[in-house]
């Protein structure tokens, strides 16, 4: 009976912090809190490259402006979903205590 109690304790405090989250979220999605509104570009407000002249606060030397891809986009789609296979099959193979 007491491992049934602490399932449906953690069940229950699990699904009020999923609540919370989501609540919280649209809460801010609704009032934007957090976005400047002179800098407004929807929903990449806060990627650096969408900063007006950001060119110019980033110095030339940063090695990872000067990477070149050398692949096609389908392959790097191909590599992000095959270490999403490979992350999920990790995943399933973790031992759970029942």
């Amino acid at each position: 009976m007491e491992k049934k109690l602490k399932k449906k304790i953690v069940a229950t405090l699990s699904l009020t912090v999923l609540t919370a989250a989501i609540v919280a979220a649209i809460i801010i999605m609704v009032k934007g809190a957090g976005l400047n509104p002179d800098l407004d570009f929807g929903a990449g407000a806060y990627y650096y490259a969408d900063i007006p002249e950001f060119d110019k606060l980033e110095p030339r030397s940063n090695a990872l402006t000067q990477l070149a891809t050398s692949l096609p986009l389908w392959a790097y789609i191909l590599i992000f979903l095959a270490w999403g296979a490979l992350m999920y099959w990790i995943w399933t193979k973790i031992p759970t205590q029942e």
